[in-house]
């Protein structure tokens, strides 16, 4: 082990480190001597800088105490008394990433850096926000809940509650999957947290008190209940000390916040406040005071017999019922942090869950009992105990008997005669290229790694032990050579395990009303009881609310970087250029640090296709991998893959190019990534599965449209703005269209269509035989070759190809094309089941290369940062809002998430621009928004991920030096070129606009939105 870096660190005590090879980090722990706080850092050669600190919170209802506490300690702090300190911070800073979790045990806020002073900047707003918050009253009002008239002016209008949360959760509990899960985890989970909704449920939301949410700060946000994590090249002691200045000095070892002197508590000082030098009580090593704020979650008591569970879901869709239940079964297993039982329990989950051919996802894949497996299939490591979980969506209530007959008959299979060894190899195989792979994705790989660790540590386990999986992977290796240790772990988990639950959920087509009608019912009690002053207050707050969200803050006590600050350039990456003689196909290589991982894709231009193979496309290339090849079914293929790679994908590529939007270009992508000792194997397997896979398995062709069905299916409350916004620009141009009628609104509702008509056999077999004619006409599309590696394996990585791939490309393939353009104004209103509403406005525009793109990027957020956020958000209570320009299909739209209003939001769009055009703005706001876009530009990802983003911007026509060139462009912006582009391109009446919302919303519009047409999804 090492030893303890240089300086005995005077408050904090160093108390163990370890490299881990696997990640290239050395994991050291830390203890605050005065708090107990421990700080675990991951040190690595990574620019990229993390810092994370969590605090176990564990309420007690579904009030949505912690996750409300996470909205309102970001309102404003001691030292930064701003109304919005955490948006104000994203103008100000370079970040790579910022935000804030509720999770069901543990409150988390982490930030990413590549800048130091930028880092520096945000750890001190964090610092302050988190231990020193303000939590003013107005914040939970506007953040949580509040009543209000619906007439601000008329007191006898009706009561309504409002707030961010309120909106968020009754947006989130539209979505039947997460309403599954809750309703699941509250009867696995009777006696502790996780009985509770984290998040809140909207009919308990406004019971919490404000009282009671200081309580639950007070107990809760303390050092002592803290985890401080980092990563990145910042050393350990320099972070502590920043901690101890600017938070842990203010503790004492009576556990109790040190006061700030009263002459400095006012806003004008807020920022010179000097913090009081309280001294911990504890000196010697290992000496912290006892623990005060030692916050646990219990052991939830074990059942001694199976339950089972009956509750239904709102669906507010027409057409039949039928097929529309959730049947799951979900069992409580051991402690997440028992790195040994969690390991069993993911080679389990594996065994039985992992790909197609697995024992009991073939049986939920391939049974009549319900349309596809349940999304909530796996194993959630998240909380203290483990939960497994597995069923079917898309069955009869009538049917869950049967459903968990099915489950246990392919448990007691297993148990009775196990698994082939070889599928324990490809589990394991599995493991070990999670593990190293430096993964991109929207988190930092510093904060990935740190968010794998911090349950260990909510846990009071040992957070090294879930990043260090080698030795355990290896224990495991030994294991599985017994022939009775799957047979052993499925006795034991499983099917032994009393502590079961069967939940069957039917929809309900009445229960929107219901909760609607309660709602109601309780405002107008409410609004009964009220008195005069009762009214007034009412009035009173509403009103104080509105005058701060007006009031303008003085951001200058917040911290900022300047665009003095920005690097001058963008990293250039150098790839070999490889045609001609020892070239399979013309061939791009990149050497990158890929931790012994490679990524090999083969891409080709698609080819002209007519308006029903276009309609194909989403469905062929969803299908494509999961087929079988040549001589094997789908069973041996996927087996085959598990063995071979870490995933297998097909995808297309649209964009238009840089000087115009009609003119765009389309290319097919097959990828996967492997293991270096594979790369053979991966190469073989790209090469069979485009030049053998086979479309006759009607079987699976129908159930992969099922599955399909399902899957964007429960997209649509998740991401209903990016939807919204795709339909809005479905008129603008070619490429826009095949967008939203491949995987926007109008894909959605195609799907519905083909997998009810594929209940036909006649239609079955037509669309497969339309798939396989597709396959041929993409296969014999020109090629060329992505490879990606560590520099010493790229040149094995081109031998294997060239013995591999057929001696003769394909030539003569055909020009890629679109269909014409047909280009008119949308006004659509898209009905579906949601509580919230998604609206979006859009303008066509220009392409990547056009002089006002970068006016147009940087406009975006300009109009969110001083207007939108406030407009929609603030005041209107939506979970997001904003606006932003698509090159790739030159757009600008608007947008809004998980939004309580309507028509007044497509006001607010308007607004916006008469606010841009009609108002005087500060100087500094051009920059924050040309700060936000830079760091966007800049924000790095995994190596592989660079990589590929190289290879594929130049496919499009996007060079190195034309993005330097347009970066050069963004940071000389003006507000005049702002306002230039905004009058040339965002012209009153040339707007598109889409809304996704409820039948019970759009009836209450009664008229109010004229000349929209209703779509059904």
């Amino acid at each position: 082990m090492p030893s303890a870096p240089a300086a005995a660190f005077e408050t904090f005590e160093f108390v163990r480190g370890e490299r881990i090879a696997s990640l290239r980090v050395e994991a050291q722990e830390f203890r605050h001597r005065g708090t107990g706080a421990p700080h675990f850092h991951l040190a690595a050669d990574h620019r990229e800088n993390v810092f994370l600190v969590a605090l176990r919170t564990v309420p007690g209802d579904s009030t949505g105490v912690a996750h409300i506490l996470e909205h309102t300690v970001l309102c404003g702090s001691e030292k930064y008394p701003v109304r919005d300190p955490f948006f104000l911070m994203l103008r100000r800073s370079l970040n790579t990433f910022m935000n804030a979790f509720t999770s069901s045990d543990w409150t988390a806020y982490p930030f990413a850096s590549q800048n130091r002073k930028d880092f520096g900047n945000l750890l001190e707003v964090y610092l302050d926000a988190v231990f020193f918050s303000r939590l003013d009253p107005l914040d939970f009002a506007q953040e949580g809940h509040r009543l209000e008239f619906a007439d601000p002016e008329a007191a006898d209008s009706p009561l309504a509650f409002k707030g961010v949360v309120f909106n968020e959760m009754k947006g989130a509990m539209s979505a039947p999957v997460t309403t599954l899960w809750q309703t699941l985890c509250s009867h696995l989970f009777p006696s502790n947290t996780y009985h509770y909704n984290s998040g809140g449920d909207p009919a308990c939301i406004p019971d919490l008190s404000y009282a009671q949410l200081k309580a639950f700060y007070e107990t809760h946000y303390h050092p002592a209940n803290a985890i401080f994590m980092t990563f990145g090249d910042i050393p350990a002691r320099e972070h502590q000390s920043v901690f101890e200045a600017k938070a842990l000095s203010r503790f004492g070892a009576d556990g109790k916040r040190a006061a700030v002197p009263e002459t400095q508590s006012s806003k004008a000082n807020a920022g010179k406040a000097k913090r009081s030098k309280t001294k911990s009580g504890g000196e010697k090593p290992g000496g912290a005071a006892p623990n005060p704020h030692r916050i646990a979650v219990p052991l939830e008591q074990r059942f001694t017999e199976p339950k089972r569970a009956q509750e239904p879901y709102a669906f507010d869709e027409s057409g039949s019922l039928k097929q529309r239940t959730h049947i799951v079964i979900g069992w409580l297993l051991g402690e997440s942090t028992e790195l040994e039982k969690m390991l069993e329990a993911q080679l389990l989950t594996s065994v039985l869950l992992d790909h197609s051919a697995s024992p009991l996802r073939k049986a939920l894949e391939t049974t009549a009992l319900g349309r596809a497996p349940s999304p909530l299939c796996g194993l959630d490591e998240d909380m203290r105990e483990m939960v497994f979980v597995c069923g079917l969506e898309g069955g009869e209530a009538e049917d869950a008997a049967a459903v968990e007959a099915l489950v246990l008959g392919v448990l007691r299979d297993v148990a009775e005669n196990g698994v082939p060894q070889s599928e324990l190899e490809s589990v394991l195989h599995q493991l070990e290229l999670h593990q190293r792979e430096i993964s991109g994705g929207s988190y930092p790989y510093g904060l990935q790694l740190i968010l794998s660790a911090l349950n260990y540590a909510a846990h009071y386990a040992d957070p090294a032990a879930a990043l260090n999986l080698d030795p355990a992977i290896e224990t495991l290796r030994a294991r599985i050579m017994d022939p009775d240790y799957i047979r052993r772990l499925a006795r034991e988990l499983l099917l032994d395990n009393p502590h079961r639950v069967t939940l069957t959920m039917p929809p309900d087509r009445e229960l929107s009303a219901r909760r609607e009608q309660a709602e109601a019912a309780r405002l107008a009690d409410i609004r009964r009881e009220l008195d005069d002053a009762g009214s007034a207050a009412i009035r009173e707050k509403a009103a104080q609310l509105a005058a701060r969200q007006a009031a303008k803050d003085d951001a200058s006590i917040l911290p900022k970087v300047g665009l003095a600050d920005v690097p001058p350039d963008i990293p250039r990456l150098h790839p070999r250029r490889g045609e001609g003689a020892g070239y399979p196909y013309p061939c791009a290589l990149y050497a990158q640090g890929t931790n012994g991982l490679c990524y090999q894709q083969v891409v080709m231009p698609l080819p002209r296709m007519s308006a029903a193979e276009l309609g194909a496309l989403p469905y062929y290339a969803y299908a494509l991998t999961e087929v079988g090849l040549d001589g094997q079914d789908y069973l041996a293929a996927q087996a085959r893959q598990a063995a071979a790679v870490g995933s297998l994908r097909f995808s297309t590529s649209m964009r238009s190019l840089p000087g115009d939007v009609r003119d765009a270009r389309a290319f097919a992508v097959l990828s996967a990534k492997a293991l270096a000792r594979n790369h053979r194997a991966q190469a073989e397997l790209l090469r069979d599965t485009l030049e053998s896979a086979r479309f006759d398995e009607r079987g699976r062709i129908r159930e992969l449209i099922a599955q399909l069905r399902a899957r964007r299916a429960q997209s649509v409350t998740r991401n209903g703005h990016g939807l919204a916004m795709g339909a809005a620009c479905a008129g603008m141009n070619p490429l826009a269209r095949l967008r939203h009628h491949l995987s926007g609104l109008e894909g959605i509702r195609a799907c519905k269509a083909l997998d009810d008509a594929l209940g036909d056999d006649a239609a079955l077999d037509a669309f497969c035989a339309e798939l396989a004619e597709l396959h041929q006409r993409i296969a014999k599309q020109p090629r060329q070759l992505l490879l990606i590696g560590e520099e010493d394996c790229l040149d094995d990585m081109v031998a294997a190809n060239r013995l591999i791939w057929p001696a003769s490309g394909h030539a003569g393939a055909d020009a890629p094309g679109f269909p014409e353009p047909m280009e008119a104004a949308v006004r659509e209103l898209w009905i579906t089941d949601t509580q919230v509403n998604f609206c979006a406005r859009a303008w066509p525009t220009v392409p990547a290369g056009h002089e006002d793109a970068p006016a147009l990027t940087v406009l975006g957020g300009f109009l969110r940062n001083g207007y939108l956020h406030t407009a929609i958000r603030e005041k209107g209570g939506a979970y997001g809002g904003g606006a932003g320009q698509d090159s790739t299909i030159g757009a600008f739209r608007f947008f809004s998430y998980r939004d309580p209003r309507l028509l007044d939001t497509l006001d607010d769009f308007d607004q916006s621009l008469h606010w841009l055009l009609n108002h005087r703005h500060e100087d500094d706001a051009i920059e924050q928004a040309v700060l936000g876009v830079i760091s966007g530009i800049d924000k790095p990802s995994s190596p592989a991920g660079e990589a590929r983003r190289h290879f594929h911007n130049e496919l499009f026509g996007r060079s190195h030096e034309q993005r330097e060139e347009f970066r050069r462009r963004v940071l000389e912006l003006s507000l005049d070129d702002l306002r230039r582009a905004a009058e040339t391109w965002l012209r009153p009446g040339a707007a598109s606009t889409a809304i996704l919302t409820s039948q019970a919303t759009y009836d209450r519009l009664d008229g109010r939105l004229e000349d929209v047409s209703v779509q059904a999804l």
